[in-house]
């Protein structure tokens, strides 16, 4: 049984959900989203303020999605009353990050800069060496942070590359003199 999707997920003012056959959708201050589910495992009710979720079969796939909708769902809720943002920050002489219209243009040590266009409603803005990059969406915020970070990942000598912000480098000791 799952814990996180026995509990009702509240939903706060401002905020509407509707449900539409398998599409949940979600509309808040800060947009809209909208999701669909596989209707013939769980069942998702709006009632008193809350969504309910209960699970229809007790089949094991149906009873590991369960918890996972309800994390889906509270994710949406929380996106379109806060939003979700990352930071990335970029190490390295010579390594910098600038907006070229609605791309990221970014020189990291490679023969050629690199552009990466940011999805639908992901907005990525450029401080110095911080990519702050923001939407409603948690996955698509987390997918193209990601995408960013792997274009040049932090290398353990010197810290060069792209990071998160509260990211931790392990650091290794160089080459050693011979004595």
């Amino acid at each position: 049984m799952s814990r996180i999707g026995k509990k009702p997920i509240l939903i706060p003012e401002k905020v509407e959900v509707k449900i539409d056959g398998d599409i949940v959708a979600v509309k808040g201050p800060l947009g809209e989203m909208r999701r669909s589910f596989r209707e013939n495992d769980i069942e998702i009710a709006v009632k008193d303020g809350c969504v309910v979720l209960n699970a229809k079969r007790k089949s094991r796939q149906a009873l590991a999605l369960w918890g996972t909708y309800a994390s889906h769902i509270k994710n949406m809720i929380e996106g379109v009353t806060k939003g979700f943002e990352k930071k990335l920050v970029i190490e390295g002489i010579g390594y910098r990050a600038q907006m070229e219209g609605l791309k990221l243009l970014l020189n990291l040590g490679l023969s050629h800069p690199v552009k990466a266009a940011a999805p639908d409603g992901v907005k990525a803005q450029v401080e110095k060496n911080v990519i702050t990059i923001s939407g409603v969406d948690k996955e698509k915020v987390g997918q193209f942070s990601a995408e960013i970070r792997a274009l040049k990942k932090p290398e353990p000598y010197k810290g060069k590359g792209i990071r998160y912000e509260n990211e931790i480098v392990r650091r290794k000791t160089g080459k050693k003199a011979a004595a």
